[in-house]
C-alpha cells in the first residue's frame, strides 16, 4: 500500500487544507485514495470523506493501542491505490506527559510511512532551513520526504524558500500561494462539520482540490508514497472481533448534521455482531425504525441544532419510551446532551434528569477510565481510554450512578456520565475497535440474549 503522512510544525499550518486537497486532486486524477486522520478528531474525516468518496477513518494509538493501528490502517486502505494520513497538531505533539504517544510521528513510525511536511511560510525566508533541519534531526526514525510550502507571498518569496529547502536537502513538492479561498469554515470546536456545511463543504473541497492540482506535483507525491515498504500486518477484521447474535436486532444509529462524531468501525462491528443497523436523523425523522431494539447516539453538535431537535417531539418521545422500556441505549457527548431534560433551555428527551448548557470552557483530553457499575456496554471494573472534547456542561442529579470514573490532572477523583437501566450515557468518546467485547455485549442486550463470559472481556 502506497502511503504518506501529512504533517506540520504546528496546528494552523494548513494540514487539513493540504491533506484534503491532495485526497481530492488524486481522486480526480484516477487514484483510489484511502483517507485517515491521526488522533480522535471527528471533523476533518468528514471532509476527507467528501474528497475521496470513502469513510474517513481515525488512527489513534492512545485510544486503540499501537498494536491495532497497522491493522486498522490495512482494513481502511483495502482496495485503494494510495493512502493519505493527515496528522494532528505538530509532528511530535502527542498525549500530554508522554514521550509523544499518539503523535503524528508515532503513527508515521507504526506505518513506516514517509512524511510530507506542510509549512506556513508567512514571515519566514532562510530561517525555514533551520526549522526543517531541526524537525528532520529530532527523530531520525521519522522520514521527512518532502515539503509543501503554504501561504507563499510572491515569486521572490518562493525562490528564497526553495533555496532554504535545498540547503537541507528536502525536495519541494508544492507551493501554495496566499489565497483566502483555500480555507475551510471553523467555529468553537474547530471546523464546521462537512455534513452541516452541506453544498458549501463540497465547494470548499473543490476549491482546495483545484489549488493542489495547480500548485502541487502529484507525480512527486505518488513517488514519495510509493517509497513506503510493503506492509506486513494483516487487515483488521470486524467479524473476527465479535460474537454474532441471532435474530438481527434493529439498532438505530443517530446521524445527520447533528450527530456526526462516530467511528466507521462502530457500525462495522455492530453489523458483524448480527445487528441490522439503520441510520436515523433526529433533525428529520419523526419516529425510530420499526422494531428498534437498541439505540446508539454518537457525539456531534446538538447545541447548534437545539431548537430543531426540540421541535421534533415525535422522535424525542420515541427515544424516551425506548429508554423507559429498558432497551440498550449508548450515548456519547452530543448523544448525552440529547438525552438530557434540556439543552440551553430547549426541551430534549428527558431520559437523563439533567440540564445541558454551553460554557466558555473547553474540556479536552484523554481519560483512563474504569466502569464503576455493570452496564449494557461493560461489566464493573472494565478499563478503557477515551477522549473528552466539548464546551458544554451538564448538571448532575444527586444519587446518579456514573458511567465512568477516573482521576483528573490534579489526581482528584472524577465520576462522570449516567447508567440508568439500559442507558449508558457519557461525555467520554470511546473507540469500539479498542473494546469489541462492548459491542458484543450491547448486541446481546439488543437481542435479549444472556450475557456470556466472552462478552464481558
Amino acid at each position: 500500500m502506497n502511503r504518506l503522512v501529512v504533517a506540520a510544525p504546528a496546528s494552523g499550518s494548513g494540514k487539513t487544507t493540504v491533506a484534503t486537497g491532495l485526497m481530492a486532486a488524486l481522486r480526480r486524477a484516477g487514484d483510489r485514495v484511502a483517507p485517515f486522520k491521526v488522533g480522535p478528531d471527528y471533523i476533518d474525516p468528514g471532509y476527507h470523506g467528501l474528497a475521496t468518496g470513502r469513510p474517513g477513518r481515525n488512527l489513534d494509538p492512545v485510544m486503540v493501542g499501537e498494536h491495532r493501528v497497522p491493522a486498522l490502517f490495512a482494513h481502511g486502505a483495502r482496495g485503494c491505490d494510495l493512502a493519505v494520513v493527515e496528522g494532528v497538531m505538530g509532528l511530535f505533539d502527542g498525549r500530554v506527559d508522554t514521550d509523544g504517544v499518539g503523535s503524528t510521528a508515532h503513527v508515521a513510525r507504526l506505518l513506516s510511512a514517509p512524511v510530507l511536511f506542510v509549512v506556513d511560510a508567512r514571515g519566514q525566508s532562510r530561517s525555514l532551513a533551520a526549522l526543517l533541519h531541526g524537525f528532520r534531526g529530532y527523530d531520525p526514525t521519522v522520514r521527512l520526504g518532502g515539503v509543501i510550502l503554504n501561504q507563499v507571498g510572491s515569486a521572490r518569496h518562493e525562490h528564497v524558500l526553495r533555496g532554504a529547502c535545498a540547503e537541507v536537502g528536502l525536495e519541494v513538492l508544492g507551493v501554495l500561494p496566499r489565497d483566502d479561498r483555500f480555507t475551510l469554515p471553523s467555529r468553537h470546536l474547530g471546523l464546521v462539520t462537512a455534513a452541516e456545511h452541506g453544498p458549501a463543504a463540497v465547494a470548499a473541497v473543490d476549491a482546495v482540490a483545484d489549488a493542489v492540482a495547480r500548485h502541487v506535483d502529484l507525480a512527486a507525491v505518488r513517488r514519495l508514497a510509493a517509497g513506503a515498504p510493503a506492509p506486513t500486518t494483516p487487515a483488521w477484521d470486524p467479524a473476527a472481533e465479535v460474537e454474532p447474535v441471532a435474530g438481527a436486532p434493529v439498532v438505530a444509529v443517530a446521524g445527520g448534521s447533528a450527530f456526526t462524531f462516530g467511528y466507521a468501525e462502530h457500525v462495522e462491528l455492530l453489523r458483524a455482531a448480527g445487528a441490522d443497523v439503520v441510520v436515523v436523523d433526529p433533525l428529520r425523522d419523526t419516529a425510530l425504525p420499526a422494531g428498534t431494539a437498541g439505540l446508539v447516539l454518537p457525539g456531534g453538535f446538538p447545541e447548534q441544532h437545539a431548537a430543531e431537535l426540540s421541535a421534533n417531539e415525535g422522535l424525542r418521545a420515541a427515544v424516551a419510551a425506548l429508554a423507559r422500556s429498558g432497551a440498550p441505549v449508548h450515548a456519547e457527548c452530543g448523544g448525552l446532551l440529547y438525552l438530557a431534560k434540556s439543552l440551553d433551555g430547549a426541551p430534549m428527551c428527558g431520559v437523563v434528569d439533567a440540564d445541558g448548557s454551553m460554557t466558555p470552557r473547553l474540556t479536552l483530553g484523554y481519560r483512563d477510565a474504569v466502569a464503576p457499575v455493570d452496564s449494557v456496554l461493560a461489566p464493573a471494573g472494565t478499563r478503557i481510554t477515551g477522549h473528552e472534547f466539548h464546551r458544554t456542561a451538564l448538571s448532575t442529579p444527586a444519587g446518579a450512578r456514573p458511567a465512568w470514573r477516573w482521576r483528573g490532572h490534579d489526581q482528584r477523583p472524577v465520576a462522570e456520565g449516567f447508567v440508568l437501566g439500559g442507558v449508558h450515557a457519557s461525555y467520554l468518546h470511546t473507540h469500539p475497535a479498542s473494546a469489541p467485547a462492548s459491542v458484543t455485549r450491547f448486541a446481546r442486550a439488543c437481542a435479549r440474549e444472556p450475557v456470556r463470559p466472552e462478552a464481558t472481556r
